[in-house]
């Protein structure tokens, strides 16, 4: 017996060796990042809200692995909480504010390699990123998700699931399709272990929020006549009726499923949002690798010019 208690224990010593390996692979940054747009962290502290999503493109080797398997910028996504955890106090709420200060204010619920954890807005003003809302969200169902989403701090990041959901994601032709979701297992299934988009998946699916579910249609004779003797007294279908649906299990859930989701509204929170852009006072560099302001008076048609033309088209409209 006990020779049998020392080969686990060396068992579990090996495989958490080559966990804490494959994590500090997967967490290595790539050499280069292309930000495509101006950072403003202010104006994102301005527009965010509770319960919204935060999709990142992210700048490490998993981050490169997510995004090549689901053909999407995004390979991480968080979820805001704001400032939770300092006006609720206790152990954690000290945490936070000795740990990030001011910026504990705006923070976010995370799966990352290392766990569940909650990281300031800030981490990721650098990185390009999208903010998604679910739309029509009910207050208490927005406290419900903020209390869960604070009690999975602490939690486990299932490794597992990342493996399983790149089998679900690479073609298999051995398996149809119709049986691919069925045949795998769901990461490790332990419920206290998450990747991102299943922890944030499952923080909405508790209250019955859409993400990307599937019509499943009428299970029921009753409910079908009801819905054609409506349509036949009314002459349209009814808004109370709106089919079945069927809730995706959330460990198949990607970061690029909340930017696609019909249930959940993009947020423009640079230039559009802020008001007052105008196209029209851009600068372009010219092939010549002039800008427009700088460029010759021979290259420039006079603005008299092209008024003959302006009128011409305007009639030919």
């Amino acid at each position: 017996m006990a020779e049998l208690d020392r080969t686990r224990s060396k068992a579990v010593g090996v495989r958490r060796w080559l966990t804490a390996k494959i994590i500090a692979y997967l967490q290595t940054p790539l050499p280069r990042y292309e930000r495509r747009t101006p950072a403003d962290l202010d104006a994102l502290r301005r527009h965010i809200r509770r319960c919204d999503v935060l999709l990142v493109e992210g700048e490490q080797r998993v981050s490169a692995i997510i995004r090549y398997l689901t053909q999407s910028s995004w390979s991480h996504a968080a979820l805001y909480i704001g400032d939770e955890l300092v006006r609720r106090g206790g152990r954690l709420g000290d945490q936070v504010r000795e740990q990030f200060g001011a910026e504990a204010d705006s923070l976010l619920v995370e799966a990352l390699p290392e766990g569940v954890i909650a990281s300031p807005l800030a981490k990721y003003a650098e990185m390009n990123v999208r903010l998604c809302r679910p739309h029509g969200l009910r207050r208490d169902d927005a406290s419900i998700i903020i209390d869960e989403a604070i009690a999975t701090i602490g939690w486990r990041y299932d490794l597992r699931n990342v493996f399983d959901l790149a089998r679900y994601l690479i073609p298999v032709g051995l398996v149809p399709n119709r049986f691919r979701e069925a045949a795998l297992h769901y990461g490790s299934g332990r419920p206290t272990e998450v990747i991102c988009s299943s922890l944030v998946g499952r923080l909405f699916q508790r209250v019955g929020f859409p993400i990307l579910p599937t019509r499943v249609g009428d299970s029921s004779p009753l409910l079908a006549r009801r819905s054609r003797l409506i349509d036949r007294i009314l002459g349209h279908r009814s808004r109370e009726y709106t089919g079945l649906f069927r809730m995706r299990h959330p460990t198949l859930l990607t970061p690029r499923d909340f930017d696609l989701s019909p249930y959940f509204d993009v947020i423009k929170f640079n230039q559009l949002a802020e008001g007052g852009f105008d196209y029209r006072s851009m600068r372009w560099v010219r092939e010549n690798g002039l800008l427009d302001a700088e460029s010759s008076d021979e290259d420039a048609q006079p603005q008299a010019d092209l008024e003959p033309l302006r009128e011409a088209s305007a009639r030919d409209c």
